[in-house]
């Protein structure tokens, strides 16, 4: 078994480095399709990576990969595929070894641990969960006035069925000595100049020992982990952003102190204000590190700017036009979604689909009554999380480009 992993993987590795390897120019993209996101300068080529269908390249070192948004409207599962791809660091082994790859738990620890995938599996628990995974700064490039860094629209986000252990029963077995404030942790990936500081995430104890959905996952959706998603080991932080669910994972450290190394003390952190929002002109404000999602919800089947025909044509009756979407938040599930096709003035209740657990895409579906010719229309989608969150119509702001939750609206004729 272990065998034919590391072969599975070398296989796509050796393929993706001779892609990354070409070079970050617009050569490498002539004559290769190409999508047009809705933002200024928003031309993407669509490329298939290693183990990937067609993705919409954001960056191609280090790979960073947007879902095509179409694809959520197939599936409350994100195929592997599909799913979106977000490293920080260029330097991604081509290739990992499962006889050699280890994963150290070692710190502030009555028993330093050396973890082989072999041993994850056969020594603990196997546990399965549902779980949206996604990038801190999915629909950046939908902020006005707009932020720097990767200029996402709504595809920087997937939800799987991830299995694995537990990571409180590994930090169990390691056994967590006095003193422990943070887990500091690390993947394999590195920079390519030594002045780069490696991307390394931490946590409080108290989060991680409370929280027993936190998993060290092995497969996703029935599979080992593709190569760019993580493989053999990633960590799994249901319900929040994923700059925590590191790839790779390789090293985990207990500490007595706050780690305050670049990727937490310098980058993700939001204003530490209601809703995370600040005024593009101010200055001066506290901030502390990006945490749990928020909640959102998006139409799926049609897209903003959309013609819709055929409906009854040469009648001029009314018909019913069925509309689907999803909705997630971070972690407490989604208690309603709501429909509106006047641009949020009236709002009608969605049904709900099948709940595949509180971390999960929740899927839903109304019915709009179009009648043909009756020319523009607004079509918008609220929803309300179990923990009382709805969205507004408000956008958030922020210099991170972080946190974006504001009802979408999507304007289509008829």
């Amino acid at each position: 078994m272990l065998h034919t992993r590391r072969r599975f993987v070398m296989a796509a590795a050796a393929g993706m480095a001779g892609l990354m390897t070409a070079g970050a120019g617009a050569e490498e993209y002539r004559g290769t399709a190409s999508v047009d996101l809705p933002m200024t300068n928003g031309r993407r080529p669509l490329v298939a990576y290693p183990q990937k269908q067609p993705m919409i390249v954001q960056s191609n070192r280090p790979p960073i990969l947007e879902t095509p948004f179409s694809v959520f409207d197939k599936s409350d599962i994100t195929p592997n595929d599909y799913f979106f791809v977000r490293w920080h660091e260029a330097g991604i082994p081509m290739e990992v070894d499962l006889s050699t790859f280890r994963l150290n738990v070692h710190g502030l620890v009555k028993n330093a641990l050396t973890l082989t995938v072999d041993q994850l599996q056969k020594e603990f628990e196997p546990v399965e969960i549902v779980a949206v995974d996604q990038c801190s700064g999915n629909s950046r490039g939908l902020f006005l006035p707009r932020v720097p860094g990767g200029e996402w629209a709504n595809g920087g986000m997937g939800n799987a069925r991830w299995k694995g252990v537990r990571l409180k029963d590994v930090l169990a077995k390691a056994g967590i000595a006095s003193g422990a404030k943070q887990m500091s942790y690390h993947g394999l990936d590195h920079g390519v100049l030594p002045a780069t500081p490696r991307f390394r995430k931490a946590l409080d104890i108290e989060m991680v020992m409370g929280h027993p959905d936190m998993l060290i996952a092995y497969e996703m959706n029935g599979e080992p982990l593709p190569l760019l998603n993580g493989f053999p080991i990633r960590l799994i932080v249901p319900g929040w952003f994923a700059t925590y669910w590191v790839k790779m994972l390789a090293d985990i450290e207990i500490i007595d102190h706050i780690d305050n190394n670049f990727w937490m003390a310098t980058a993700y952190r939001i204003p530490d204000t209601p809703g995370g929002s600040v005024a593009p002109t101010q200055t001066g404000f506290k901030t502390i590190p990006i945490n749990r999602m928020v909640v959102r919800s998006f139409i799926t089947n049609i897209e903003d700017g959309a013609f819709i025909s055929g409906l009854a044509a040469g009648t001029g009756g009314a018909v019913g036009v069925s509309v689907r979407g999803i909705a997630f938040d971070g972690g407490s599930g989604i208690k309603k979604v709501e429909f509106s096709a006047d641009g949020g003035q009236t709002w009608s209740d969605a049904t709900l689909g099948t709940d595949l657990g509180k971390y999960s895409f929740r899927r839903w579906t109304a019915t709009w009554t179009a009648r043909v010719g009756s020319g523009t229309h607004t079509l918008a989608c609220r929803a309300t999380a179990n923990d009382g969150q709805q969205q507004g119509f408000t956008t958030a702001w922020n210099p991170g480009g972080y946190l974006k939750n504001n009802i979408e609206l999507y304007k289509v004729s008829v």
